[in-house]
């Protein structure tokens, strides 16, 4: 999820999927509300479509239409199937570049690691 924060703050484009993660991990881990996602991705997306975006969110939310409200999107389980090597994360969390493969998609069960926060929730 941070690297695709950090994709779409440097570049103003990020990854469908990434995306995805994004918004099922604010709304339904954080409790923020889908529009503040929202706003914040419709200021910074350099190619954003305005109806896709709400829909989008409305939908990962579970509150707009044909929605699936309990669904929620695992970032490690994403990252695992879809980043197995970490090539995305090493490109846009620097402070992980370093690591083993085996070690990237969950860094923080490793010794702490200078400039990178541990987790916010916890992920089963």
């Amino acid at each position: 999820m941070d690297a695709g924060l950090r994709q779409l703050a440097a570049e103003g484009f990020m990854h469908n999927r990434a995306r995805m993660i994004t918004a099922s991990f604010l709304t339904r881990n954080l409790g923020i509300d889908w529009r503040h996602g929202y706003a914040h991705f419709g200021a910074l997306l350099a190619d954003g479509d305005v109806a896709c975006n709400a829909g989008n969110w409305q939908w990962v939310a579970g509150t707009g239409n044909n929605t699936r409200p309990n669904r929620v999107m695992n970032p490690l389980r994403q990252a695992q199937r879809f980043d197995h090597d970490g090539q995305y994360v090493r490109r846009y969390v620097p402070e992980l570049a370093g690591l083993d493969p085996a070690d990237i998609q969950a860094p923080w069960k490793l010794a702490p690691i200078p400039g990178y926060p541990g987790p916010i929730v916890e992920l089963s």
